[in-house]
C-alpha cells in the first residue's frame, strides 16, 4: 500500500473555528482527513504500546501558527511518518494502527454505523449479499460472505476480497486487495461509482493448495467458476483441442479433473493487469503484465512492433518499490504544487538478477502499479511460509462487536454456464501468444523457454533471504 498526503485543506469545525485537515491518500485516492491532533494522538498510543525506540520520529508541535511553507513541511514531515510507520512489519499491521485509519475513514466519509446490506460478487459474476454492519472490517465482511455460502472455517484463508472496475468492453480491472486497515462498504460506497465491485477470489498462489480447497464441496465450487471466468476472459491460454476437452469435462460436471486440466495451461492462477507502459528492454514500451507462478510476466511489443515475452521471478528480485507522482491533466500546468488538477502517476520499480554480479531495475508505470506490489509481497509471504514448512491458516479474531448476529440464510454457488466456442478473433490472440511463448526477452536468456528467464539461483533476497530458485 502505497500512503501519501499530497494536499492540505483549511477547514471549519462544528464550532465555526478553522483548522488544517491532512488528506491521507492510499495509492492515489482520498482515504481520509485528519488534524495534526489525531495523527499526534496515534502517536502516542503507539508510543504507550510499543516503546520511544520503535517509533518513527514525529513532527513536533508549534506554539504560534503556522505559515503556508509551514503547513506544507508539515505536510511532507507526516506523510514521511505515516509511510514509515507502515513500512514497518510490526507498526504497519497493528491494530492500533489500523483501527486508526478504520475510524478516520468512516469520519471521513460520515457514514454512521448501522446495518446494511453488501453486494459481493464471486467470479462468475454471481451476487452474494451478506449484512453487515458499516463499520465492520474487511475481515468480518470476509467471514460474513463465507458464512453465507457455507465454507468452513479452515478454508476462508485461502480467499480475499478484491476491489475490482469493471470495463465498458467487458473487460475487469483488479484495483486492489481490500486491506485491514479499511472498511469495505465505507470504500465501495465512497467511490461514487457502479463500475466498481467488490469481488472473492483465491489469495494464494502455489497451485498445491488447490487441493486443500477442493476437498470442500463449497471450496470445489468457488475455485472452479474462478477457473472457468479465467479462461473466457483470456487469462488462461487454451487452444482448441484443450477447449474441446474442458467443455467435455464441463458436461460431464466433472469439476475437479477440469481444475486439474486448467491447472496445466499456462498462466493458470495469474491475474493479469492492464496494458501498461515500461522501460525494458527500452524505454517507453507497451507491455501487458501478468502474475502468478511467483513471477511477473511480461508481453511487450518494441518499438520495431516486434512482440516479445519473458518472465521475472520474484526469487531474483532483490527489492522493489512503489513511486507516486502528481501530472498535471490536460491544460494544466507544470507545477503539482498549483491549483490545477492533477492525476496520480504511479510506477512500480524493481532491482533484478540479469545475471550473476548484475543488477539492473526495471519500471513499470501503471495505475495498477501497487496491486502488482501486493501480488510480489503477497508470494514472497507464501514462499517464506512454506520455506519455514507451515501452510496457510485462517488468522482467528473474535468481532469487536459481540451483539451483531447474522441471520442470512445459505446461498450455493451457481455453476458458471458451457464454455462457448472459442470465436476467430479469440483465436487469434491464442496464435499470437503460441507464437510469443517460443520468445525470450533480448539479454535474459539465451534459451527458449518463456517461462523462467532466470538461470542462477539468487542469494541475499532483500524481501527475504536465503530462497533461491532452488525453493521453490
Amino acid at each position: 500500500m502505497h500512503f501519501s498526503i499530497p494536499e492540505t485543506e483549511v477547514r471549519s469545525d462544528e464550532n465555526g473555528s478553522t483548522y488544517v485537515a491532512y488528506n491521507i491518500h492510499v495509492n492515489g485516492v482520498l482515504h481520509c482527513r485528519v488534524r495534526y491532533s489525531q495523527l499526534l494522538g496515534l502517536h502516542e498510543q503507539i508510543k504507550k504500546e510499543y516503546g520511544n525506540n520503535v517509533v518513527p520520529a514525529f513532527p513536533p508541535k508549534k506554539i504560534f501558527t503556522l505559515t503556508p511553507a509551514e503547513v506544507d513541511q508539515r505536510r511532507e514531515q507526516l506523510e514521511k511518518y505515516m509511510q514509515a510507520v507502515r513500512q514497518d512489519p510490526i507498526l504497519g499491521s497493528s491494530e492500533v494502527f489500523n483501527s486508526f485509519l478504520r475510524k478516520a475513514q468512516q469520519e471521513t466519509q460520515q457514514i454512521p454505523t448501522e446495518e446494511v446490506q453488501l453486494e459481493i460478487y464471486l467470479s462468475n459474476g454471481q451476487k452474494v449479499k451478506v449484512n453487515i454492519l458499516t463499520s465492520d472490517q474487511t475481515e468480518d465482511v470476509l467471514e460474513a460472505v463465507a458464512l453465507k455460502l457455507d465454507l468452513p472455517d479452515e478454508l476462508v484463508g485461502y480467499f480475499s476480497l478484491f476491489l475490482v472496475q469493471e470495463r465498458g468492453d467487458g473487460g475487469c480491472t483488479y484495483v486492489r486487495k481490500l486491506q485491514e486497515f479499511e472498511l469495505p462498504y465505507v470504500s465501495i460506497t465512497s467511490l461514487h461509482s457502479p463500475d466498481y465491485r467488490i469481488v472473492l477470489r483465491k489469495s494464494y498462489w502455489d497451485t498445491a493448495y488447490d487441493s486443500d480447497v477442493m476437498d470442500d464441496r463449497v471450496g470445489l465450487n468457488l475455485l472452479y467458476a474462478q477457473t472457468v471466468s479465467d479462461i473466457e476472459r483470456g487469462w488462461i491460454l487454451v487452444n482448441k483441442e484443450q477447449h474441446r476437452q474442458l467443455k467435455s469435462l464441463q458436461e460431464k460436471g466433472s469439476k475437479k479433473e477440469f481444475i486439474r486440466l486448467a491447472q496445466t495451461l499456462k498462466y493458470y492462477g495469474y491475474i493479469k493487469f492492464d496494458p501498461c507502459i515500461t522501460d525494458f528492454p527500452e524505454k517507453g514500451c507497451h507491455v501487458i503484465v501478468g502474475a502468478g507462478n511467483n513471477e511477473l510476466n511480461f508481453h511487450v511489443k518494441l518499438h520495431s512492433e516486434q512482440m516479445k515475452e519473458g518472465s521475472f521471478k520474484v526469487t531474483r528480485m532483490r527489492c522493489w518499490r512503489v513511486t507516486s507522482s502528481q501530472v498535471p491533466v490536460a491544460n494544466g500546468t507544470a507545477n503539482p504544487s498549483s491549483s490545477s488538477k492533477c492525476d496520480v502517476k504511479l510506477e512500480l520499480a524493481f532491482e533484478y538478477l540479469m545475471s550473476k554480479d548484475r543488477l539492473q531495475w526495471v519500471t513499470i508505470t501503471s495505475p495498477q502499479a501497487i496491486m502488482m506490489s501486493i501480488c510480489l509481497q503477497s508470494m514472497v509471504d507464501e514462499l517464506m511460509v512454506k520455506k519455514s514448512g507451515g501452510s496457510i491458516k485462517k488468522m482467528q479474531k473474535k468481532r469487536l462487536n459481540g451483539t451483531f448476529q447474522r441471520s442470512d440464510s445459505q446461498q450455493a454457488v451457481k455453476s458458471p454456464p458451457l464454455l462457448d466456442s472459442p470465436d476467430p478473433s479469440r483465436e487469434q490472440v491464442v496464435k499470437l501468444s503460441t507464437k510469443l511463448s517460443s520468445v525470450s526477452l533480448r539479454g535474459l536468456s539465451s534459451s527458449n523457454s518463456a517461462s523462467d528467464i532466470s538461470g542462477n539461483d539468487f542469494h541475499g533476497n532483500y524481501a527475504f533471504e536465503g530462497i533461491g530458485d532452488d525453493d521453490l
